[in-house]
């Protein structure tokens, strides 16, 4: 069975690989995919500690309910987010971060 740290050094290294992503990517989609893993893995820790931290010998379902938001949220921000990158293509023909340098067209 696997341990909270076994959890823990998962969820770290999605969060490391996520801003690894962010960080040197420069296509905008991959950015957006590397965030949206950083949420997934703080999604896996609020799990895991759920799991782990007993209440009268049953989980603690608050970590649970926290990611559910969490899930809800990103779904909102996948479509705000997408559709601000389908307009940043229509208006430069491009997903480059280097080139995108300016708000005005």
């Amino acid at each position: 069975m696997a341990s909270l740290n076994d959890y823990l050094f998962v969820s770290g290294l999605l969060f490391a690989i996520g801003l690894a992503g962010v960080i040197v990517r420069q296509n905008i989609i991959v950015i957006f995919m590397c965030l949206e893993l950083m949420l997934a893995s703080a999604s896996l820790t609020l799990v895991a500690f759920s799991r782990f931290h007993l209440l009268n010998g049953l989980p603690d379902y608050n970590g649970q309910v926290f990611v559910f938001f969490i899930i809800t949220v990103a779904a909102a921000e996948v479509a705000v987010g997408l559709a601000i990158i389908v307009a940043l293509y229509r208006a430069r023909q491009t997903i480059n971060v280097e080139e995108l340098t300016s708000m005005r067209g």
